[in-house]
Order: C-alpha cells, then sequence, then structure tokens
C-alpha cells in the first residue's frame, strides 16, 4: 500500500484535495474563455470525460466579464465542476473590475513569478489574495520554472557565488522555486488567508527536475501538491514523460490532484489528457475509474486483426457506458475485462478478469470461449462475436453489482 503524504484539505467548489481524499483529476480548457460557447462546450466535456475540476484562462476583460455567463450556462445544464480562473500579469485588475468573476470561480491560480514587478509585486499579491479572502475562495500558488521570480533568483545566485562552497545553479534554482511557492503561501496566511485555502505546485518541463523538486517541497511544507509538468508534449511523449515523472511521486505518496499537460494532436481531442491522468492513478492502485480491458498485444499467433478490433470497441463502448454505469451501479468501476487473441494465455487471462473471451489465433477452431469469475459460461461462434460479447459484459455489470442506492459492497459471484 502507498502511504499518502499527510497535509491539510482544501475544498475547491464540493471537490476536496488533500487531507487523505482520493487524488483529483483535473484539466484546463485551450479555448478563449471570451468565446462562451466554445468554453461552455469543452468545460462540459472535460467535465464527461472525468475532470474533477476544470481551469480557465482569465487574461482579459473580454474572459473576467464571460465568466458568469459560462458558470451559468454549465449550471443549467446540470453540470456542476468547478471553475478554476489562471491569471497572470492582470488578476488584481481583472479581479477588481469584475467581482462577479471571482464570486463564479472555485479557485484562483496565482503565479507569484509573474503577478507583479519590483515594488508593485507585493501589493498586487496582497490585492488577489484579499479579493480570495473576500469571496471565500481557495487559491493555489503556482510557481513554474519558466516564469520564475527573476529578483529570488538573482538574489540566490549571489548569495551562493559569495559562499565557500557555492552550489550548483540547477539545485539554486530549484531553491527559488520552492522558497517562491512556501514563502508567497505564508505571505497569504499573514494577510489572512485560511492555511486551508491554499495549493501549491512547483512544475517543471524535465522529468527528474520535476521529481527533485517536488520531493523537496513535500519535506517542507504541510499544503495541498499540484503536481504536473509544465510542457509535457504530444503524442507518446507526453503520456511517457507525464507518467515517469508522476509515478515515481505518487508511489512516494506525494501529490493531491494531477494534470497532464498534453499538445493534442491537430484536431484531437483535449479529453486524452483526462484519460491519461486516470489511467495513471489506476494502473497504480490509487483510484479506479472505469473497468480495465486487458489485451495481448499480438503476435504470429494472432494474424487476425479481429481480437485488436475487438479490444479498441469494447473499451471505448465501456467509456461510453460509464456515465450511466457509475451512477447505477456501486464498484463496477473495478471490474476487469480481458479480450485475449489465442489459446496460448488467452484462457488464463480471461479466468483472471472479471469477464474475458478468448478468440481463435491464426489456424485455430472458429470460437471463442467466455469466463466469468474465472468459469467458462459460453462458447461464442459466428459472425456476432462481438455484439454477443459486449451484450455478456452488460448483463454481468447487471448482475454482479448492486444498485448505487443499495449495499456498497458487491456481490458473491454466481
Amino acid at each position: 500500500m502507498i502511504e499518502r503524504r499527510k497535509t491539510r484539505q482544501v475544498l475547491v467548489g464540493g471537490v476536496p484535495v488533500g487531507g487523505g481524499a482520493p487524488i483529483m483529476v483535473q484539466s484546463m480548457t485551450n479555448t478563449d474563455t471570451a468565446d462562451i460557447e466554445a468554453t461552455v462546450k469543452q468545460v462540459a466535456e472535460l467535465a464527461r470525460a472525468g475532470s474533477e475540476v476544470v481551469r480557465i484562462t482569465v487574461n482579459n476583460e473580454a474572459a473576467a466579464a464571460a465568466v458568469p455567463t459560462i458558470r451559468e450556462r454549465l449550471e443549467a445544464m446540470g453540470m456542476d465542476v468547478p471553475l478554476v480562473g489562471d491569471f497572470h500579469f492582470n488578476g488584481h485588475k481583472l479581479l477588481t473590475k469584475y467581482p462577479d468573476c471571482a464570486a463564479a470561480l472555485a479557485k484562483l491560480r496565482i503565479n507569484p513569478g509573474n503577478v507583479g514587478k519590483g515594488s508593485r509585486r507585493d501589493s498586487q499579491f496582497a490585492q488577489m489574495i484579499e479579493i480570495a479572502i473576500e469571496h471565500d475562495k481557495p487559491v493555489r500558488i503556482g510557481v513554474n520554472w519558466g516564469s520564475l521570480d527573476q529578483d529570488l533568483l538573482t538574489r540566490l545566485m549571489d548569495e551562493n557565488a559569495r559562499a565557500a562552497e557555492p552550489r550548483e545553479a540547477r539545485d539554486i534554482m530549484f531553491e527559488a522555486m520552492i522558497q517562491s511557492a512556501i514563502g508567497s503561501a505564508e505571505r497569504a496566511e499573514e494577510l489572512g488567508l485560511a492555511g486551508d485555502k491554499i495549493v501549491l505546485s512547483c512544475k517543471m518541463s524535465g522529468v527528474q527536475d520535476l521529481i527533485t523538486v517536488y520531493r523537496q517541497l513535500a519535506d517542507r511544507c504541510d499544503y495541498p501538491l499540484h503536481l504536473g509538468l509544465t510542457e509535457a508534449g504530444m503524442g507518446s511523449k507526453g503520456i511517457v514523460s507525464s507518467t515517469a515523472a508522476l509515478a515515481v511521486l505518487l508511489q512516494e505518496g506525494i501529490g493531491d490532484t494531477i494534470r497532464i499537460s498534453l499538445t493534442p494532436e491537430p484536431g484531437g481531442a483535449r479529453t486524452r489528457e483526462v484519460i491519461v491522468g486516470q489511467e495513471i492513478l489506476q494502473s497504480m492502485g490509487l483510484r479506479s475509474f472505469t473497468p480495465q480491458v486487458v489485451a495481448c498485444p499480438g503476435c504470429g499467433r494472432t494474424t487476425s486483426t479481429f481480437f485488436q478490433e475487438l479490444a479498441r470497441d469494447i473499451e471505448t463502448w465501456i467509456r461510453e457506458q460509464m456515465p450511466r454505469w457509475r451512477k447505477q451501479y456501486q464498484g463496477v468501476e473495478d471490474m476487469q475485462v480481458a479480450v485475449m487473441g489465442c489459446v496460448v494465455n488467452g484462457p488464463g487471462e480471461s479466468r483472471h478478469a472479471n469477464i474475458g473471451i478468448s478468440l481463435p489465433g491464426t489456424g485455430e477452431r472458429p470460437v471463442a470461449p467466455v469466463f466469468e469469475d474465472g468459469e467458462k459460461t459460453v462458447t461464442l461462434k459466428g459472425d456476432h462475436i462481438a455484439q454477443e460479447f459486449q451484450g455478456l459484459v452488460q448483463a454481468y455489470v447487471e448482475s454482479h453489482y448492486h444498485p448505487r442506492e443499495g449495499s456498497d459492497k458487491r456481490r458473491e459471484a454466481g
């Protein structure tokens, strides 16, 4: 079992972060927030995919003015997903001029590296914290290595240069990020923001850098921590980098909410980053979101693509059913489904799943035995194996999982 780091608990809307709460998955829109229709549509898509909090850019007056209407439109759709406002440079002005924007948001994200320069930094940061206090909103103090407080970094670099045994510049940058985050949180508490209204992040773009910074940050505070690379990248690179970094930290009990910052393929769905975040947590046994489909990679025994197509179609179909299943059936997210391509590992893997099918490989008899809880129940044949297996999965869910309003104890198989 992974022992989670003990932290304070922060409520973002109705979603708890830290303090033993399940690790929360969040995402961010890439629409122009002033485009209300497009933003509402994307927020709804992300929420349906499983984003428990959605962050939106609030970068100008048009965006700030749009936020209350976006909130109203979502609520009219039955979408109560909390919205986080992402502020940089002019957040103090926007929140002051548009108090309804502050009221409509569930959390404010503040980057201490660009909240202001020189003498204006402290006053503008204080202004945003005072608005958070006025509207009873939590904040995420999010430090990014690409927009680090240069005055703080310069001071630490100068002090290091005068030291008898100077440290590496990389270590000083890490220290600057940690001091920026913790120092800003302490300043926010001095201004009157409750300690259970603060989440911290120190995002990097390198895997090893992120791991190093968060280990140190976790040792030096008890605020909940938001994990994620600043720019994970596109496709497999982004997925692998995010998984490599977050898996190490999560295994050590560090992290209370995550975001996978994937660059979408042209025309690709923004929801991909939500699914990747869920799969990281589920593969580590930290949370369950949707039934897992186990499928073999294929080999020379499986020259047919049928098992690959069935695995893909079953996984897609299950995700489509999950919004309804999650409301109706307790524990269905823990179900294991196996789609195997030949007789070598097929029967064994299928027996270990809740429900599994072993398809015929090249040259094997055109039959597909189905196993439920380790026992063979039926053998499928013919041209409609995919549809019939889908029906068997649906029947398994209905017969093996209690309705949500009933007992949360899973029925015994059989």
